[in-house]
């Protein structure tokens, strides 16, 4: 029993004073594979394996802190030999683990340059404002930006879904259920359509306009939002933002406008919290 407490001692006492730089990496990487192998066996017969591993440790760990030296030689010789057991038990499983392990791994190759989920996502959004446009179909798209628009989401259907060019097609599909009002997209997700938006009061805006410009222009006036519109009458592809209008965006200029929103966007915040990282650290110097 004293040597089990110098040893638990001796244990605390390393890890808060021994770790380096690469240790917490370990540490990391460790708990990186743990978390995919826990999210792998989940929901399967694999699961009844490892509670029944970790209640084998657990009674072997109290047998030898007890001093209950026959459990303690048993369950030894049990997890001794039990490697060999479990993978003959288990081969089917753990098969199917390595598989799922090596296709996480290509998978997460094949996507990083594109499936980054931005670029997904704004070509998506490109691709279904270019094929509403050619056919005439009108749209109204509204990007929330760091002021919330929960009360024009209230007005709406909630949908919370992921963004792809053939939901916002039905969405705005003449004669469907929400094809009328805005759809509102918050982060990487449609939270929100059939939206109603107030109107811009502003008399300046051209006549020719609709009162889905108007909306739009409404929406980037009274708060940080961006909106995106597809004239009905025309096909012409807009933006609104801080109550102005650009119109006739082709699909190359749309892009680059998605890309601010969303890429260079989280570039801005990641360059934040670093700029506030270091003039913090230049601070407690001074």
């Amino acid at each position: 029993m004293e040597n089990l407490s110098t040893t638990f001692k001796t244990a605390i006492w390393n890890i808060f004073n021994r770790p380096t730089f690469v240790d917490f990496i370990d540490i990391l990487l460790v708990a990186f594979i743990i978390y995919h192998l826990i999210l792998i066996i989940k929901e399967s017969r694999a699961t009844a394996l490892v509670i029944g591993v970790v209640l084998l440790l657990a009674t072997t760990f109290l047998s030898y802190l007890f001093g209950l030296k026959s459990l303690s030689w048993l369950l030894r010789g049990v997890l001794s030999n039990g490697v060999i057991v479990l993978v003959i038990l288990f081969k089917t499983e753990i098969r199917k683990i390595i598989e799922q392990l090596g296709l996480v791994a290509f998978k997460d190759n094949a996507k990083r340059n594109y499936d980054n989920t931005e670029n997904f996502i704004i070509e998506n959004i490109a691709d279904a404002c270019i094929n509403l446009s050619k056919r005439r179909v009108g749209a109204l798209i509204v990007f929330e930006q760091k002021m919330s628009i929960n009360d024009v989401i209230q007005t709406g259907t909630f949908i919370n879904s992921d963004i792809s060019s053939q939901l916002i097609e039905n969405i705005f599909e003449p004669n469907t259920p929400l094809h009328d009002g805005a759809v509102v997209v918050r982060g990487k997700r449609i939270i929100a359509a059939s939206c109603i938006l107030t109107l811009s009061q502003n008399n300046k805006i051209s006549k020719e306009l609709g009162t889905r410009h108007r909306a739009a222009i409404g929406i980037s006036e009274s708060s940080d939002a961006i909106a995106l519109i597809v004239s009905e009458e025309t096909g012409v592809i807009s933006i609104a933002e801080k109550g102005i209008l650009e119109r006739h965006l082709d699909r190359e200029s749309l892009i680059t406008f998605l890309r601010k929103i969303y890429i260079y966007k989280e570039i801005n915040a990641v360059k934040s919290i670093f700029r506030a990282i270091f003039l913090k650290d230049n601070n407690n110097e001074e």
